[in-house]
């Protein structure tokens, strides 16, 4: 039985390492398909505007389809043009993240990382962020999710009813370690993509992994 104080963390994916093309918008729909998946970042991952709006302008309409939001991140233009339903600001920049919240909350989703400490965190959700995103999009090579970022979660949950994303490592084994923070959401991308053909093996081991930790916590 699951403590109905713990909330089940959902998933958040991230497009870091999806090629451009039909064999990444596949392996999304796949991974989308196969378990509870609340939003995707789309990352530019280095492309110039042009072609990170093409790739977003692919992805979007598979992500809404599957009943998840579709956030870009970087790129306020971009979002407009795709009719994205977010925005992800990863500048760790509080007036930039204010400005954002400015103009385009409620209408989208507006949420943020590169804030990494305590204080800085604190200042962000003052801007009244829908979340904050504890991690950096591609920098989830690491088997291990990076301490600093499970602490900050951790503690941030504990505390402010803004939700927040903790970045999982590259290895699914380390998933408890993630949904020991009682962060409300927990972002995948290495641990998903970095085999296309296993992407959806990958979420429905991810989901599996995720009850048995929340089993384990309630026992």
């Amino acid at each position: 039985m699951i403590d109905d104080d713990r909330i089940r963390p959902r998933l958040v994916l991230a497009t870091t390492l999806l090629p451009d093309g039909e064999a990444g918008e596949t392996a999304l729909r796949e991974a989308l398909d196969a378990g509870d998946v609340a939003s995707v970042l789309i990352d530019p991952a280095d492309r110039q505007p042009g072609p990170f709006q093409d790739f977003a302008e692919r992805l979007v309409p598979v992500i809404q389809a599957a009943g998840a939001a579709a956030i870009v991140a970087g790129d306020t233009r971009c979002a407009g043009r795709v009719r994205a339903d977010g925005f992800h600001d990863p500048s760790g920049s509080v007036p930039a993240l204010r400005e954002a919240v400015g103009r385009f909350a409620p209408r989208l989703i507006v949420g943020a990382s590169g804030f990494t400490t305590r204080h800085d965190a604190l200042e962000a959700g003052e801007c009244m962020p829908d979340y904050l995103f504890f991690g950096k999009l591609g920098a989830d090579a690491a088997p291990e999710p990076l301490r600093r970022n499970l602490e900050l979660a951790e503690w941030w949950a504990s505390i402010v009813e803004i939700p927040c994303i903790v970045q999982g490592g590259s290895d699914l084994a380390s998933l408890p370690a993630a949904v020991a923070t009682r962060a409300e959401f927990i972002a995948l991308s290495s641990a998903v993509f970095a085999d296309l053909a296993l992407a959806g093996e990958r979420v429905r081991a991810a989901e599996r992994l995720i009850d048995a930790a929340m089993e384990e916590a309630a026992a």
